[in-house]
Parts: C-alpha cells; sequence; structure tokens
C-alpha cells in the first residue's frame, strides 16, 4: 500500500469567504489560488457557536463540537473552581484577570485541563499510529503524546521556563510562540506578538519542509483575525495575502507550488468569519440590579451572575441557589437588551430560543431533519429561526446549522445558564472595556460570523459531504481519514 501524502492543515483565522475571493481575484493569493485549482473551494463551511476561536480551534482539532470537547467559549465561568477563566480576549481583560492566570490557562490548562481528556485531537490520533510524523506551529489546540519542555533560547522563556515550571504534551515538532521549540531553527515570533506570527510559522514551516520533519502539519497563519478587528472584515485582502504569502514561501522551500502540491496534500481554512462592527451592547449596565462577580473574584460568596462576553456572544451563568426562579427573570433581562439577537437557555428537557421575532424551543427528535441529517423535535415559531422547512428538511439560511450548535453550546458542561447572541454590527465588550467599533469581529449565530473558507487538494472529502454542508467539525476525520487513522 502506497505511502499517503504528506499533509499540511493550515487555518487561516478569520478568513472571510468574499475576502478570500477578491484575493484570489486580484492576483493576491497564489498559493490559495493554486490549492482551489487543484481541489475544491467551499464558501460556506460552518463554524461552531460561539464562533470564537477557543471553541473552533478545539473543534478542528478534534472533530466534536463542545459538548463533547468541553471548550466554551474565549471567557468562561469554571463552576468546578469557581472562578473565571479568560484566554486573552485583549490586553486589558488579561490584566483584569491576571497576566500570569490568564497565561496560565490559555498555554497550559486548555489542553491539559480544560479540553476534555478522553477526546483525542488530530495530533493524538496520529501520534498513536506510530508511523506518522506529527508538527504544529502556534495553535491553542496542540494536545498529543509527546512531552515538550520551555525552550531556553530565549531570555523571556528562560524567565517563563522558572515562572511556571511545567512541560506539555503536543505532536512530535511544537512551536508555540517562542515558548515551545522541539528543535532549533532561525525563526523568532518576539513572542508571539500580532502581525510576526504568520512570519513565524512561514519560517518554521519552511524548516520543516526543507529538512523533511513531518508527514502532518497543522500549520496556523492567526494574523488576518488580528488585522480584521482592528481594520474590519472588508480590509482582510491585505491579511490574506500576508498569509497567502508565508503559504507560498512554504511551498517554495518544496520545490515550488507544483513540485509541492505534487508531493503535498493541502486543507486551507478559516475557524469562523468576521463582520463589521458598529455598535456595542452594555450587558453589564442591563444586568446592574443584580450582583455581578467581577474578574478579581472580590465577594464571590454573595455574587448572583457571572457574565462571560466574547466578542458577538455572551454567556450568563446563575450562582443563586434558587436558579429556576432567577432564571425567567434573566432571560427577560436579555431579550430587551438593545443588540441582543437570540437568547438561548433551558427549560424542561429542551432549549429555548427567543428573541423579537418570536421563541421556539427543541430537543433531539423525529420532527424533522436539519440540513446535516440531524433529527429534531420542535416546537413554536420557525420565524424566529427564520427558518423554514421543505420535504421535511429545517433550512435557516442566516442561522447556519443553528440546532445542533446551540444543542452542543448549552450542553457543554462548563457553558453559561443563559447564551445571547448579537445581531449583525453588535459587539459585547469584553471585561477591559475593548470592543472592535468600525472593526471587525465574530462569536455569533449568525451567518455574517458563521461562515469560513475551505479550501483543499489532494485529500479526499467525506462522501456525506457531497450535499456540500460542510463544518469545521468536519475536518479532523478527513485528516486521520487520509492516514488511515480514523
Amino acid at each position: 500500500m502506497a505511502k499517503p501524502r504528506k499533509l499540511v492543515l493550515t487555518v487561516i483565522d478569520g478568513m472571510k469567504p468574499t475576502m478570500v475571493e477578491r484575493a484570489m481575484k486580484a492576483g493576491s493569493a497564489p498559493a490559495l489560488k493554486a490549492i482551489a485549482d487543484r481541489g475544491q473551494y467551499v464558501p460556506d463551511c460552518v463554524a461552531a457557536f460561539p464562533s470564537v476561536t477557543p471553541v473552533c480551534a478545539a473543534t478542528i482539532a478534534t472533530g466534536r463540537l463542545q459538548d463533547e470537547h468541553e471548550i466554551p467559549s474565549m471567557n468562561w465561568y469554571s463552576r468546578a473552581e469557581q472562578r473565571y477563566v479568560e484566554y486573552g480576549s485583549s490586553f486589558s481583560a488579561s490584566r483584569k484577570f491576571g497576566l500570569n492566570r490568564q497565561l496560565v490557562d490559555t498555554i497550559f490548562n486548555m489542553n491539559a485541563a480544560h479540553l476534555a481528556p478522553d477526546v483525542p485531537t488530530i495530533f493524538e490520533t496520529l501520534d498513536d499510529t506510530e508511523s506518522v510524523r506529527t508538527a504544529c506551529t502556534t495553535y491553542l489546540i496542540y494536545r498529543g503524546r509527546h512531552p515538550h519542555e520551555i525552550s531556553r533560547d530565549f531570555a523571556l522563556t528562560r524567565a517563563a521556563s522558572q515562572l511556571f515550571k511545567r512541560a506539555v504534551l503536543g505532536p512530535r515538532e511544537l512551536f508555540y510562540a517562542d515558548i515551545f521549540a522541539s528543535r532549533k531553527t532561525s525563526c523568532w515570533s518576539r513572542m508571539g506578538i500580532p502581525g510576526m506570527r504568520d512570519q513565524h510559522a512561514g519560517c518554521v514551516g519552511s524548516h520543516l519542509v526543507e529538512h523533511d520533519l513531518f508527514d502532518f502539519l497543522l500549520l496556523s497563519l492567526p494574523d488576518n483575525d488580528a488585522h480584521s478587528h482592528k481594520n474590519g472584515p472588508h480590509a482582510q485582502i491585505q491579511s490574506i495575502a500576508a498569509a497567502d504569502a508565508e503559504l507560498w514561501r512554504i511551498m517554495e522551500a518544496g520545490g515550488g507550488t507544483e513540485a509541492f502540491l505534487d508531493e503535498h496534500a493541502m486543507i486551507v481554512m478559516a475557524d469562523h468569519s468576521h463582520s463589521h462592527i458598529e455598535r456595542t451592547i452594555d450587558l453589564t449596565g442591563a444586568l446592574v440590579d443584580w450582583r455581578v462577580l467581577p474578574p478579581s473574584g472580590a465577594g464571590a460568596r454573595h455574587a448572583e451572575l457571572a457574565l462571560c462576553p466574547a466578542q458577538r456572544s455572551a454567556m450568563i451563568y446563575l450562582l443563586l441557589e434558587s436558579r429556576e426562579s432567577a432564571l425567567p427573570r434573566v432571560v427577560a433581562t436579555a431579550l430587551a437588551i438593545e443588540g441582543v439577537d437570540l437568547v438561548m437557555w433551558w427549560d424542561a428537557e429542551r432549549v429555548r430560543i427567543a428573541g423579537e421575532r418570536g421563541e421556539l424551543s427543541f430537543a433531539p427528535g423525529d420532527d424533522v431533519a436539519d440540513v446535516r441529517g440531524g433529527r429534531w423535535s420542535l416546537d413554536g415559531e420557525l420565524d424566529t429561526l427564520l427558518g423554514t422547512i421543505e420535504d421535511g428538511v429545517l433550512s435557516c439560511e442566516n442561522y447556519p446549522d443553528a440546532l445542533a450548535r446551540v444543542w452542543a453550546a448549552m450542553t457543554c458542561p462548563t457553558s453559561g445558564d443563559v447564551l445571547l447572541s448579537a445581531e449583525p454590527a453588535y459587539e459585547f465588550p469584553d471585561w477591559g472595556n475593548r470592543a472592535h467599533v468600525r472593526g471587525g469581529s465574530h462569536g455569533s449565530l449568525h451567518r455574517v460570523d458563521s461562515l469560513g473558507a475551505l479550501l483543499f487538494c489532494g485529500v479526499q472529502a467525506p462522501s456525506e459531504r457531497a450535499d456540500g454542508n460542510w463544518s469545521i467539525a468536519d475536518i479532523a476525520a478527513m485528516v486521520t481519514g487520509h492516514f488511515g487513522a480514523a
């Protein structure tokens, strides 16, 4: 049996389909165009909900939604530890929660403690074959079978090794900013600051190609997300071109585009998309009558709510003993907040979704199928999700794969009691009071920031995706199946 081609899975954070198409048409993304020309381009690959990077990264790396992988959002409340978990919404938010705590949660705990231990990552599945050499550049989910100590190549990482004093388990080759480096290279990320991360990934990727050090590489190119947050999604052509240049650099290290694609299968994808932001949502002001747990944790014994904003989504945790009596009041308050599109909560073994257009409840059942084959029991107004049913199949064009995504979010054991999704153009400021007004953001259930781009060549698409209804949860099986490890 012939050995499968090497495979590179590239995640370009927040890559918006219309911007990819414009970049390819303008000649600004020749590497992406070469992949699309050889294979397939999908303009509507559905993100997880909340459509924020930690949730989506965990879904890409495991092939599961958060009801299984248990990473619920960018900012969440740990009921087990009775504290907030913050993965870096902004520098201001990180300072509120404590920089050391935020770094430990993001770099170490996300993989070692927060990601469900019984849900394997792509790296763990491939490492278990003992025949596939795995590699990864800076990506939030990196858990594998190989131990890595903190690098001592730079003054800051030497200091970090004294502060954190712990190893991690990752793929065979792990490069995470400058913190972990499984071997010496000439690559430097300046500790992973925005604007340097793609360059670092391209440098590492080129080194790995030149020295034949992987069979599977997850190449993370996150700078498009930061650029879009600052300048808006319609400015992505520049940042997509920059990401494409790093892909081109890696292809050149492998003998040029044609030679590289002859030897490598490629998947390039977004974890989510981006939408333009004009206004902010005053979540804390709307809930001013409740005792809200602050980032410091002060007064935790008397706190009634924990609020977890995550860009265009938010979660509310009820900390009271009388949660059943408080829930209707919290839901009613949330529904009245300007900029909130949809409110979701549990009610008698069913999930309820409400907004200005009405209310809908659902649970797994036999009433209707969704476009990906899931089956559901429905009660209420379909217009809540702008949904239609034709031949027994529910379609929600504006809220793609809505029921499965919301169900996974609500059944995730670490999620809040009430989930909120923002209207287009609205965003929840984080705990550092940072938002992206006149820039771009993501996180909602709405299609504007839930549909990302996907391109691939040299790798087999799942047969069930002949219907075209792609999810980021489909990618892990494509990767493991490519190596016969599914």
